[in-house]
């Protein structure tokens, strides 16, 4: 399928915009992570978009799109702020389902887990990036009470998986030093990323050409947001369906950290993959059948509570305590 280039504006930043698929499908928006591009959905989307409408972008500082120079720019507000500009140019007043990895799963809770969006998305898909208001909470002990006593398979006290997390977010640490990040990236390791990974995560990537590029202006994500959110945590419940997909072998995030999140999502299926972090490109075969499996139940779900054409005045257009019609919520970035 022939993919359409599209720039978006989003607050002046200039957002490159990667679409394919019949346009009356259903929408799906797909959001990276760190250090890559829309680049690292091109297996998935080969998988997908003859069923859907697949719309990937490079979020700001990635790829083909502009890259702010403050570092405000980069916060997890304004990062919602451009899901939704993309939600707007691609899929106008329809619902979209969400999918996000690494960085762009983090990002996306955002949005999910904002009442601006509500209606507007139909289901999320997060793999290997938790909410960061939720993991926060998790590793004080906040809220494991509420979670152990919650019916479901997914409950887990988490206090002791802090360690072990701690441990596996050294790079996070790494991250916010001065300076030294920025050099091992210009001094090698964006040349080298492909052997990393080939290494790591027995994935055989494409070079990406803005690999350099994603690294050093993706920094910025870790410094803006992670000490804010791990200092100062927000009770976030979403506002559509929750899927997770675990990736057992993750060196970055641990599978604890998708335990217990019924009190914030209510029921969510957990589907654990024995996989590394970079299971999009090891396994996309397995992961556009788990993404289309929870998306195929809940466009169901919409269509079968929809009120038909002609339908009497009162009819229900969506099921009880389900979302309001996108066309009654606008998303704009608070002042």
């Amino acid at each position: 399928m022939i993919r359409e280039l599209q720039t978006v504006d989003a607050d002046g930043v200039q957002l490159a915009v990667y679409v394919s698929g019949p346009p009356d499908a259903p929408p799906l928006i797909l959001v990276h992570g760190y250090p890559d591009s829309a680049l690292v959905w091109e297996p998935l989307r080969a998988l997908l978009d003859h069923r859907y409408r697949v719309i990937a972008y490079d979020v700001r500082g990635a790829g083909a799109s502009d890259a702010p120079r403050s570092r405000r720019a980069y916060r997890l507000e304004q990062l919602a702020a451009d899901l939704a500009a993309v939600a707007d140019a691609t899929c106008g007043t329809r619902p979209f389902h969400l999918v996000g990895h690494d960085w762009g799963s983090i990002q996306c809770w955002e949005a999910v887990s904002d009442t601006r969006f509500a209606g507007r998305i139909a289901s999320y898909t997060s793999i290997s990036g938790p909410c960061l208001d939720h993991a926060s909470t998790a590793l004080r002990g906040g809220k494991s009470a509420a979670a152990s006593a919650t019916a479901g398979t997914n409950t887990a006290p988490r206090e002791r998986h802090g360690m072990p997390q701690f441990l596996k977010s050294w790079y996070i640490v790494f991250f916010h030093l001065p300076l030294l990040p920025e050099l091992v990236w210009l001094l090698g390791g964006a040349r080298l990323w492909p052997l990393w990974l080939r290494l790591t995560e027995r994935v055989r990537a494409e070079r990406d050409p803005a690999q350099t590029r994603n690294a050093l202006n993706g920094l910025a994500l870790y410094r803006t947001n992670f000490v804010d959110r791990l200092l100062h945590p927000r009770p976030r419940r979403a506002v559509a369906p929750v899927q997770c997909i675990v990736p057992l072998r993750d060196r970055y995030v641990g599978p604890e950290l998708s335990l217990g999140l019924e009190p914030w999502v209510g029921h969510y299926p957990r589907e654990t993959i024995d996989a590394g972090h970079w299971v999009v490109l090891r396994e996309p075969d397995r992961i556009a059948a788990l993404i289309e499996r929870f998306v195929r139940q809940h466009e169901t779900m919409w269509a079968a509570n929809a009120a038909p054409a002609g339908a009497a005045p009162g009819a229900s257009a969506a099921p009880s305590g389900a979302w309001p019609p996108h066309d009654q919520v606008r998303f704009q970035m608070p002042s």
